[in-house]
């Protein structure tokens, strides 16, 4: 299932309210929540580098973009 845009717009306000202005703006500026596969959600980042920091340090997305997209999720 593709997202939205509002979709993709909605995980990326609720995430900024949780992780703030600075740490945002310095790994999820660029972010794009694109696709959902079953419990895979698909996520590009504007590097590997990001993508790496973004998958280590902040998996509880998938709770996040869970409750926005309506599904259970399967932590």
């Amino acid at each position: 299932m593709d997202l939205t845009q509002v979709e993709d717009q909605a995980i990326q306000a609720r995430i900024a309210l949780i992780v703030g202005t600075r740490t945002f703006d310095r790994l999820f500026a660029g972010i794009r929540f694109d696709e959902l596969d079953g419990d895979i959600l698909f996520v590009y980042a504007k590097d590997e580098e990001t993508a790496a920091e973004v998958e280590d340090n902040f998996s509880h997305i998938q709770i996040i973009a869970a409750k926005i997209l309506k599904r259970e999720s399967t932590s």
